[in-house]
């Protein structure tokens, strides 16, 4: 790494499923991974540092977004991929429940996004990228997700709005939209009907997301994207 300078990507919910994917495939790029989650076990070598703690708390985003700056200087991707789902009929929902929901969904995404962005700015560029759902745009009788729709909606939303505020300052700002994916938040049980639920009949895997955010961050003209890899489900039923 002598003349090139190494790159570092931010990761939530790095410890299992798509996020330990993501952990895998940006270090395979050559990025220092600094991936943070509620369980993650405690590392620090050349390819990265990990960061324990709960999104929801604002001083968690501070410990990240520090821990990567201080160990590798720089912050060039955000992946906001942590997120909570919980499937209940809307009068259904707790205070519990809403708290948990917009706390990872929205509150971690604020407070991270807002300290990553701030330091690309001083480096001149940068990419976000934020794992919604497809039930945002297509919403299913068999599975009521109010909660998800209004925390992955507003990412989503976000999503654009970033990319065009920072457009002319080299940040990008892009977002994958999965239907349901193949990882130990969905009991092998379910997964007939999870997979039931998409056109093309089988739920995805971990690297079919993961591919797509591979895409994203190779894919320089491509910002305020809303990326659907869910097996055809926003094009219909």
């Amino acid at each position: 790494m002598s003349n090139s300078i190494q790159r570092v990507a931010v990761i939530t919910g790095a410890s299992q499923g798509i996020g330990a994917g993501l952990v895998d495939a940006y270090r395979k790029l050559g990025y220092a991974v600094v991936a943070t989650s509620r369980s993650i076990a405690p590392a620090d070598d050349a390819g990265g540092v990990t960061v324990q703690g709960d999104i929801a708390d604002p001083a968690t985003a501070e410990r990240v977004i520090t821990a990567g700056i201080e160990r590798f200087g720089r912050i060039d991707t955000l992946v906001n991929n942590a997120g909570i789902f919980v499937a209940k009929p809307f009068i259904d929902y707790t205070a519990d429940d809403y708290a948990a929901v917009t706390g990872v969904n929205l509150t971690g995404f604020f407070h991270l996004t807002q300290l990553a962005i701030g330091q690309m700015l001083l480096q001149g560029g940068g990419h976000i990228v934020n794992i919604t759902t497809s039930l945002v745009d297509n919403a299913d009788a068999n599975v009521p997700s109010v909660l998800a729709s209004l925390t992955k909606g507003g990412l989503q939303s976000a999503t654009k709005s970033l990319a065009i505020e920072y457009a002319t300052r080299g940040i990008r700002a892009n977002a994958v939209s999965p239907g349901t994916i193949r990882t130990p938040m969905h009991a092998e049980e379910t997964h007939q009907f999870l997979a039931d639920l998409h056109p093309v009949g089988r739920m995805g895997e971990v690297g079919d997301i993961v591919d797509a955010v591979v895409y994203l961050e190779n894919a320089p003209f491509v910002t305020g994207e809303i990326l659907h890899v869910d097996g055809g489900m926003s094009a219909g039923h």
